[in-house]
């Protein structure tokens, strides 16, 4: 008796998304193009850190991340309604001279200024690539592209300090703002010239000067992202007083890059399992989170605070794809871009008021260990956060 053969499933895997026409060069570029955010935070903490005490060096961070966070949304706002090539040159051109600037004239209120101009001109990669993937894949495959990029994202915070110390070693304290410089100026060559980004035009919708933020669901994802990005930030500042306090300072470099090591191992089993996916939802994620940062507090030797910190990363990518996954659900038509900028730009607020709150509470307790306390915290009222979308 002959009988007919099941149909083939449906490939949603990573491999299935690189195979993908395109899907492999607009990924690679774009992460090329961020490793930035990866590299300046730590080469202005190395650069302030040569004249500036480290509640100004967490200020330079703040003024870096907080330009980040005003010109993302703007330069996608852009975008959405004309195209992504001239507002990624735009921007990489400010980001450069904001870099150079701050190289130029180590100065604290110069350095402020150009250090917010280099994060101001920090071109879009992360909304510009996620709008893409819809033009790329099947329906089926957009959740793994986004666990994907997030991951891929992580490879930023494994090979940004890494850089960062290897231009210092090579160029002097600030041989880290030029490789930023020169990094994101090479991703921007790559990404913009891709066929697919060249094609790429927002959807037309009804235009509001609130933009996506009308969306009150989408509002409360932001508040999420926003108390996250304050943990992960404060987590930066804590991780280089703990190195001091241990004799070396560049083990702050490994300290994160533990970490962002075990955000990338979260995203990949995560990708893996789909079990993990079904059950996934903000706010476990986000409790998921909060307790990896617990075991951060007992401030251990070198060796076991490494595996710590690559275990506090671990459920960083399941939290941010399920919030990206939600954003794209809610967000209003023809704000797509604007929307995941927004999301970008509320992490890293949250980062930077984290590193510049945790560099004062360092600065006023010396406690390395009270260092550690904020971040657990902010994520916590992150949870809480996301039990009210939930309810709603």
């Amino acid at each position: 008796m002959s009988r007919t053969a099941p149909p083939p499933r449906a490939e949603t895997g990573a491999l299935a998304v690189l195979r993908a026409p395109q899907a492999a060069r607009v990924l690679t570029a774009s992460t090329l193009g961020r490793i930035p955010a990866g590299t300046a935070p730590l080469a202005l903490l190395i650069f302030a850190r040569e004249t500036m005490s480290l509640a100004a060096a967490g200020l330079l961070v703040g003024a870096y991340t907080a330009g980040v966070a005003i010109g993302q949304p703007m330069l996608a706002r852009i975008a959405d309604r004309r195209r992504q090539p001239p507002v990624m040159w735009l921007g990489v051109a400010a980001s450069t001279a904001g870099f150079a600037l701050t190289a130029a004239y180590p100065h604290l209120p110069v350095v402020l200024l150009a250090a917010a101009l280099a994060g101001a001109g920090a071109p879009p990669f992360e909304s510009g690539l996620r709008v893409l993937w819809r033009d790329l894949l099947p329906e089926r495959q957009v959740h793994t592209a986004y666990t994907l990029d997030t991951a891929a994202q992580e490879l930023i915070f494994v090979v940004g300090p890494v850089v960062t110390l290897a231009a210092v070693a090579a160029a002097g304290p600030s041989g880290g703002l030029y490789a930023s410089a020169l990094l994101q100026l090479a991703g921007t060559a790559w990404y913009t010239t891709a066929p697919v980004v060249r094609r790429w035009r927002g959807e037309t919708g009804v235009r509001h000067w609130a933009g996506p933020l009308r969306a009150g669901r989408l509002r409360i994802i932001l508040a999420v992202l926003l108390l996250v990005g304050a943990g992960v930030g404060s987590v930066a500042v804590a991780a280089t007083a703990y190195a001091e306090a241990a004799g070396t300072r560049s083990w702050a470099a490994w300290l994160l890059a533990a970490q962002a090591a075990g955000a990338l191992t979260g995203g990949l089993l995560y990708v893996r399992f789909a079990g993990l996916r079904a059950r996934n939802t903000l706010l476990a994620a986000t409790l998921a989170f909060a307790a990896g940062y617990l075991p951060l507090l007992l401030t251990p030797p070198v060796p076991v605070m490494l595996v710590l910190m690559a275990v506090s990363g671990l459920a960083l990518p399941p939290l941010l794809t399920v919030a990206f996954v939600t954003i794209d659900r809610v967000a209003p038509r023809g704000t797509a871009a604007e929307a995941f900028a927004w999301a970008a730009s509320a992490f890293t607020v949250g980062s930077a008021v984290g590193s510049a709150v945790n560099g004062a509470l360092l600065d006023g307790t010396g406690s390395v260990t009270v260092g550690f306390v904020l971040a657990p915290l902010a994520v916590a009222l992150a949870a809480a956060t996301a039990l009210a979308l939930r309810r709603r």
